[in-house]
């Protein structure tokens, strides 16, 4: 009984796996593959022959074309070509971006280094002779009236800027910082001296937005185009147009916006050193709106920076240049507007002294100018409110008004001036009677010593005749 117990409780050695007799093991057995019968085989993707023919095609847009009339291994149906193949180049980049829909994919790391490569071949080229007159009146140029220089080829580089801005808006800052280095960035600066005026807005898109997407090269950026302000300065010829200096410092002007308040030093220093001394230059009146808005930034940001910046422009004050004492008179007037009246009280005398001086000018234009800043609410509200500060300025623009009301030639100008001395004469009567008799007596005074002094030179000459 034992030995039979034990052979009924003896485990079953394990049998071999039982064999599938579904229809689809029948199928596999006829197809090892897997395939089903009557299908065909997928082949593998191929790897990715899209971006092997983009690539293709922006290889074959580096050829630069001039558009000079004298070359003659250039015709019009290769331009036309080349500026196809671009505008299909620009539209398969717009399809392409991270950031799009969902069917977008971001560009191949190959296509990214072909772009790169076919913009720098059409954008990094030797800047033409400057094509602006080397002797200019002196008070300069209008910015109406300078001569626009455009590029004969611009149909091919407007495509251009439009596929390398479109790869900065499609690219994130990772795949940005791999392909565009600090070589690219300045060559891209140094573009801004260009003469057409649509190359240099198109660079002032691109180079804002590169500057906003690689925040490790901002810094870098910003040296780069101090140094190129710095050039326009000190080393350019008086004769140079500064070129893209406007489209520069609007990118500034965005930049310093966004500066945290209290500023760094390395931000104040690109104030005194950098942006102060573009006004010293000839060619002020290309780039002064821009200018102005940066200043006037620090000047919104930390108030007690007007100190300096006031003293700048009065100590580099223009003494022929008309056009240019006008766009400053029109900058203290827009600084004075953003003052506190402390800081109102320690500048009023230096600004109203000037803008007293320029009241008698010549220069019709520079006269209106300088009287129309009494037309301003924000100024005679702060003069007017600020214990002590008219009894300081209005001495001067009582001897200019009084000046221009008896000898000035423009009658344009005299009208303005009584206007002005009407107003000043209903804020302070008092204070304006006390400086117009002030003004007489000094007036009489130095007709007096007038009258002495030619006695004396006519008792000289009498002398002299009997000797």
């Amino acid at each position: 009984m034992g030995a039979a117990a034990a052979e009924v409780v003896a485990p079953r050695p394990p049998s071999a796996k039982r064999r599938s007799t579904t229809l689809k093991f029948l199928f596999e057995l006829e197809k090892p593959d897997g395939v089903l019968p009557g299908t065909a085989k997928l082949p593998p993707p191929s790897p990715e022959p899209e971006a092997d023919s983009l690539i293709d095609k922006i290889a074959s847009c580096n050829r630069v074309f001039t558009f000079a009339d004298d070359a003659g291994d250039e015709c019009e149906e290769e331009r036309d070509a080349k500026r196809e193949r671009l505008v299909e180049v620009l539209s398969a980049v717009r399809s392409s971006g991270s950031g799009g829909g969902s069917n977008q994919q971001p560009l191949d790391h190959r296509v990214m280094v072909s772009l790169v490569k076919m913009v720098g071949a059409n954008l990094f080229q030797e800047m033409p002779p400057s094509a602006c007159p080397a002797l200019l009146p002196p008070d300069g140029v209008d910015e109406e009236t300078n001569v626009m220089v455009l590029a004969p080829s611009w149909p091919h580089l407007q495509v251009v800027y439009d596929i390398l801005l479109s790869v900065v808006t499609a690219s994130d800052a990772k795949t940005l910082r791999h392909h565009v280095d600090r070589a690219f960035l300045s060559s891209l600066l140094a573009l801004f001296r260009s003469e057409d005026p649509r190359e240099r807005d198109r660079l002032k898109t691109v180079y804002h937005q590169l500057y906003s997407k690689l925040t490790c090269e901002r810094a870098f950026m910003r040296r780069s185009m101090a140094a190129a302000f710095l050039r326009f300065v000190y080393e350019a010829p008086a004769a140079e147009r500064h070129c893209g200096a406007a489209e520069l410092l609007e990118i500034c002007g965005s930049i310093i916006n966004g500066f945290a308040v209290p500023l760094k030093e390395e931000h104040r220093a690109f104030l005194a050193r950098v942006l102060l001394p573009l006004h010293r230059t000839r060619w002020v009146h290309t780039y002064h709106r821009q200018l102005a808005y940066c200043v006037l930034q620090f000047v919104h940001k930390e108030p007690g920076l007007a100190d300096a910046v006031v003293t700048d422009i009065l100590r580099h004050w223009p003494v022929t240049n008309c056009q240019k004492e006008v766009l400053l008179i029109e900058e203290l007037e827009e600084i004075l507007e953003v003052l506190e009246p402390k800081h109102f009280q320690k500048l009023a005398v230096p600004i109203c002294s000037r803008i007293a001086r320029c009241v008698s000018s010549y220069s019709s234009q520079v006269a209106e100018t300088a009287l129309y800043v009494w037309n301003n609410e924000r100024f005679v509200e702060l003069a007017t409110a600020s214990p002590g500060v008219m009894e300081k300025i209005l001495p001067a623009f009582v001897a200019s008004v009084e000046s221009n009301l008896e000898l000035h030639w423009s009658k344009c100008v005299q009208q303005v001036t009584a206007s002005v001395k009407s107003l000043l004469q209903q804020v302070a009567p008092d204070l304006y009677a006390g400086c117009a008799d002030d003004v007489a007596t000094r007036r009489s005074e130095a007709e007096v010593a007038a009258a002495v002094r030619d006695a004396r030179w006519r008792k000289l000459e009498t002398a002299a005749a009997a000797k």
